[in-house]
């Protein structure tokens, strides 16, 4: 009676291919996925992270461009007026102030004011919007004082300004003017040569 014996081979292994890592396949590619997600998260949010940086900067440039404020001031030519109180040796004129805007924003223009021993310059009440690059005229009143001999100095007369700028807040700047030899000192000649000759006649 033969018997049949089966023969197991204790060395017979898996032929299943494996990865050298011994990782599973599927985990594999499921590790890989998980990967390139995490990248793409992170170039996604460097994007917008950027977009958001330039945007930023972007606002605050605007805001600081919005609040800047240059100008420039020079007495205009047109002259008129020059009455004179001969009691009080003064010649007051009507005279203008061309404002340019030099700033990166528009600005209104309000109030504006000078003052020093001899003479005194200040605004007529009227306000004028100045886009950037443009040309306003203020008129303004000036009030000379004949017998001082600070009035016309070769020293700027500064002019302070009242000034909105294009995010509605008031500030004030101020520029040095060049009265010396301006038309309101040729146009103040007269009258104050006028007033002295009085005083001297009547005196």
């Amino acid at each position: 009676m033969s018997a049949e014996h089966e023969v197991i081979d204790l060395d017979e292994r898996d032929h299943r291919p494996a990865d050298s890592d011994g990782a599973v396949p599927g985990r594999r590619v499921s590790g890989r996925t998980m990967n390139v997600r995490l990248v793409a998260a992170f170039v996604i949010g460097a994007v917008l992270g950027g977009v958001g940086v330039s945007e930023l900067r972007v606002s605050r440039d605007e805001r600081e461009r919005n609040a800047s404020v240059a100008l420039v001031a020079l007495p205009q030519d047109r002259v008129s007026g020059g009455s004179g109180t001969e009691a009080l040796g003064v010649v007051q004129l009507n005279g203008q102030l061309a404002v340019i805007n030099t700033g990166p924003a528009p600005i209104t223009v309000g109030a504006a004011v000078g003052q020093r021993p001899g003479i005194q310059v200040r605004d007529t009440g009227q306000s004028r919007l100045l886009r950037p690059g443009g040309t306003g005229w203020i008129d303004v009143e000036v009030r000379v004082e004949c017998a001082s001999s600070t009035a016309f100095e070769s020293e700027p007369l500064s002019i302070r300004f009242s000034v909105e700028t294009a995010d509605r807040q008031a500030r004030e700047v101020s520029y040095p003017v060049a009265v010396k030899g301006s038309a309101w000192e040729r146009e103040a000649e007269m009258p104050c040569a006028y007033l002295s000759h009085s005083g001297r006649r009547g005196g």
